[in-house]
């Protein structure tokens, strides 16, 4: 599953898993609270860390009791809430897998989720349990929770399906295994574009190396509040927030989802110090009024100290990282300037290779393929399961991991992020950046957001094709159109150029609110 016993050296996690990390802050940070539940309606919560751990022991002993055994895998969907954290650190204390999927997914993602993994049980809520339901035949049981994230639910229960709360157990009864830092931790399916989504597995070692590992790259402290809004099914909320969270003993602040007009509320509410944001949170937040005062000390996103930290009075550290890499490969400096709009740095765990298609490291100015080397099964993931060949092809022969990503070397150091290789477009045999045309036509006055993809070219192989969300203010599509073609035309060679400009209301979107360009690739082809 790994190659950490290859060496048969140490590592850093002897003798411990994420249920005995949950154990401990139990002992030394009983009173603390850990968890504070935010809905938009209904009551809130908060849960201590010594009354976490009883929450998730007790669930632990209810699932045992319903057959779940270690290594079982466990389908949970869910959108924000405690009994996604609650069930994810149930199956840990088990020894079971918790596989977290996307809580947009369609019908036919989620019977190819549930069949790929096996799962044998599922844990979701009203408004999914119907479509859950029908995923599979296989589901032992299926526990809905008796709220949609802290909303009273419309509709009742799947047939057949049992009640969240009814599932838990007594504490005491919780079964304890050996501890054991290799054991499978989690699952998570990364998005498909050509081929199905991949499960990336984690062992116990991965996730107590992003709670460590996030933890020190953030600063966190004890005393710190870190508000978590990003959907907890995915690396960014379960890593970088919670896991790290634990780790640190500080306090998470949790809301069903991002919205705007409640941030800064609720951020003042909870004193919160911390949170990890997307440009999709930040261009929000530049609609709303901020406070004259607030107790944020450090902003984590994609890049380093982008022109908005100085609206808000906040410093952000940037970052790269990826489900497979566990926390930031790439990251920006707390204590240092970093350079505005870049991932920050190399992060010191990891071992960053940037490089051309040859295979030669780039020069300053340069872009290249990022690869990163780690250790699998504790740096980075354990494998995609049930995918050997996928799993094999993502390592080089010096056993390197192939991201997928492009990015360049800056003169001074810092890394700024480029493109998906998938984003490089073909056209009449010229490499075109798709990233380098969208920065030009996010300057196009009335511009919101833009997205270039590649459509097939009976002559060029590929052509440029730009999507473009506009302001509300524009009121003239064809003008707005023609004012992008002549700014590319003013700024880019001109194979760069987009064959049509495609102005549209919204954009599918995939996970943290990115924008699925394999579904406008799909709309381009049909």
């Amino acid at each position: 599953m790994s190659d950490m016993n290859a060496t048969g050296s140490l590592h850093p996690f002897n003798g411990l898993d994420i249920a005995e990390l949950v154990r401990i802050r139990a002992r030394t940070r009983r009173d603390h609270p850990f968890l504070i539940w935010e809905p938009f309606e209904g009551r809130g919560e908060t849960l201590s860390y010594g009354a976490f751990h009883d929450r998730v022991a007790r669930l632990a002993a209810g699932m045992a009791k319903r057959g779940v055994k270690a290594r079982d895998y466990v389908l949970i969907h869910l959108d924000n809430c405690l009994e996604t954290l609650i069930a994810w650190y149930a199956c840990a204390d088990l020894g079971a897998v918790p596989v977290t999927t996307n809580a947009r997914s369609s019908l036919d993602e989620l019977i190819y989720f549930a069949d790929h993994c096996g799962a044998i049980a599922a844990i979701t809520q009203p408004k999914f349990a119907e479509l859950v339901n029908r995923a599979s035949k296989n589901f032992r049981f299926i526990a809905v929770t008796s709220h949609d994230n802290g909303a009273a639910p419309a509709a009742g229960h799947a047939p057949g399906a049992d009640s969240f709360e009814a599932l838990c157990g007594e504490a005491g009864d919780a079964p304890r295994r050996a501890v054991d830092p290799l054991h499978p931790m989690g699952v998570q399916y990364t998005s498909g574009t050509t081929s199905r989504p991949k499960g990336v597995l984690w062992t116990h070692a991965n996730a107590l190396w992003g709670a460590r590992i996030n933890a020190v790259h953030e600063d966190l402290r004890r005393d710190d509040v870190h508000l978590v809004h990003l959907p907890l099914f995915h690396t960014n909320a379960q890593a970088y927030s919670i896991l790290a969270t634990l780790w640190a003993g500080s306090t998470a602040v949790v809301m069903p989802r991002f919205s705007a007009s409640r941030f800064w509320p609720i951020s003042l509410r909870n004193r919160c110090t911390w949170t990890s944001l997307i440009p999709f949170c930040v261009k929000a937040l530049m609609d709303q009024d901020k406070p004259s005062e607030h107790f944020y000390r450090l902003w984590g996103s994609a890049i380093c100290e982008p022109p908005t930290d100085a609206h808000f009075g906040v410093k952000t550290i940037g970052w790269w990282g990826m489900t497979e890499t566990i926390t930031h490969g790439i990251v920006g400096d707390v204590f240092l300037p970093n350079t505005p709009l870049s991932c920050g740095r190399p992060a010191p765990e990891y071992g960053i290779h940037i490089e051309d298609e040859a295979g030669n490291p780039v020069r300053p100015g340069e872009t290249g393929h990022l690869m990163v080397r780690g250790v699998r099964g504790l740096s980075l993931f354990a494998e995609y399961i049930n995918n050997p060949q996928a799993t094999a092809d993502s390592f080089d022969a010096r056993g390197l991991f192939r991201t997928g990503d492009r990015v360049t070397l800056q003169e001074d150091g810092s890394i700024r992020f480029s493109d998906r290789d998938k984003d490089m477009l073909k056209v009449g045999g010229e490499n075109v950046a798709a990233s380098e045309i969208e920065r030009v036509i996010i300057t196009v006055p009335g511009v919101r957001e833009a997205a270039v993809v590649a459509k097939p070219h009976p002559m060029l192989d590929e052509a440029p094709v730009a999507f473009v969300i506009a302001d509300e203010s524009v009121a003239d599509a064809d003008k707005l159109s023609a004012q992008i073609m002549a700014a590319c035309a003013g700024t880019l060679a001109d194979f760069k150029r987009p064959h049509e400009v495609r102005i549209v209301q919204d954009m599918p979107r995939s996970t943290l609110e990115k924008v699925a360009k394999a579904e406008l690739r799909k709309l381009l082809k049909a």
